[in-house]
């Protein structure tokens, strides 16, 4: 039977997630909430929202913002607003001369420990994580009655029939969250291809709406080889005011799980992984809160579940 999943908002239109850390439902924090629900849930929004805002370049307008001087002096309310963990930044935050310098920001290496489980695959991102545990079966998520079309988003049919009946982890990084992500496994990256398109949002605002607004956006595929659970997909979904997505890794250079792939310059947006069928066996929490249409909070380098071969 084909397995539904719903969106995480609760009866007062709150977004709720499962924090791993407290084991316990939490209330997300949306950074520019009132416009995102009048572009996503007013008649007039979305009008404006398919004219205007989700065209690159309305995002690259919000981007030089970001990266001009004068946005440096949203960094110390944001983080207050949001109380953003500065004992963790490599940097101060006073040294950010912009927004976007604070936004993309690098961490202390203790503050992100990478699991050394000889067969776990660790998170790629900070973020709120939500599974489908088998791409041929699901067949609705964020709301009830919308596909995930896997050929769609790869561009690519033989390589959806490759990944057909495997497992997808999709990974939502808020404006709030470290925007740096990371290969969750050993292996050796192909290089990537991208694929041009729009910048919605990934919040669950917008896709409880229509979920096609992932297979809509801007996105960069990557295969990665030769891991201990074979072969899989590494993607990097754009979004609304999140128009660069910046590889540091290099192509066919082996890396090790842990190692940094890119970041993405200002915005929420989206990580997804990939894995062929059978070779990803995810953490018994996250299968839980996943079957009851909520997100998972976990932070890179925490396992998300074990190799399976």
């Amino acid at each position: 039977m084909a397995r539904g999943y719903l969106s995480p908002v609760n009866e007062t239109q709150e977004l709720v997630f499962y924090d791993r850390y407290t084991e316990s439902l939490k209330t997300e924090g949306i950074y520019g909430e009132k416009p995102l629900r009048w572009a996503y849930e007013t008649a007039l929004g979305r009008i404006c929202l398919n004219a205007v805002i989700r065209r690159k370049w309305f995002s690259r307008l919000y981007g030089r913002w970001a990266d001009c001087g004068c946005s440096q002096k949203e960094v110390a309310s944001f983080i207050k607003r949001f109380d953003v963990d500065t004992s963790e930044f490599l940097d101060s935050p006073e040294s950010f001369g912009t927004f976007n310098e604070f936004f993309f920001r690098k961490l202390k290496p203790e503050a992100r420990p990478i699991d050394s489980g000889a067969d776990s695959v660790t998170f790629p991102a900070d973020g709120r994580h939500f599974l489908i545990p088998n791409l041929s079966e699901a067949t609705a998520l964020y709301a009830k009655g919308q596909r995930f079309d896997l050929a769609t988003l790869l561009g690519d049919s033989d390589l959806a029939d490759e990944f057909s009946g495997g497992t997808a982890v999709l990974s939502r990084l808020c404006p709030t969250d470290y925007h740096r992500y990371h290969f969750p496994l050993d292996g050796t990256p192909e290089r990537e291809r991208l694929i041009n398109g729009s910048l919605f949002s990934v919040n669950p605002i917008a896709l409880s709406r229509q979920l096609s607004y992932i297979t809509e956006n801007k996105r960069q595929i990557t295969p990665v080889n030769g891991s201990p659970a074979g072969k899989y997909l590494f993607l990097e979904i754009g979004a609304t005011n999140v128009g660069s997505i910046v590889s540091t890794s290099v192509p066919g250079t082996p890396v090790s799980k842990g190692d940094e792939k890119g970041y993405f310059r200002f915005g929420g947006s989206m990580v997804i992984t990939i894995f062929l069928e059978g070779r990803f066996l995810p953490a018994p929490d996250f299968v839980a809160q996943s079957g009851k249409g909520i997100e998972l909070y976990a932070r890179m380098g925490d396992q998300m579940g074990t190799t399976k071969a």
